[in-house]
């Protein structure tokens, strides 16, 4: 397939400079370019993942889960004090 491409004058010279080092066309190496950029971007695109790892669940140690609702009260409470103390 023939394309009209515009490369900047910097890319240009690097692409040109490859390519007389390979011994290669600057077509060969703009294609060898394109397609080692495209599969690295493919799998970037798939390593993006990451794994969960269950672990144990629970509570630290000194939390006892029968007094939650009495913690929730005591911080309610407490951040109603703070408010109040504020706006005197």
């Amino acid at each position: 397939m023939r394309t009209t491409l515009t490369l900047e004058p910097e890319v240009a010279a690097r692409v040109r400079a490859l390519a007389r080092r390979r011994g290669a066309s600057l077509e060969a190496t703009i294609n060898d370019l394109l397609r080692r950029g495209l599969g690295a971007q493919q799998k970037t695109a798939q390593s993006r993942g990451f794994t969960v790892e269950p672990h144990r669940g629970g509570f630290r140690p000194g939390v006892d889960p029968t007094r939650l609702a009495q913690i929730a009260d005591d911080l309610e409470n407490g951040d109603f004090v703070d408010e109040a103390a504020s706006r005197r």
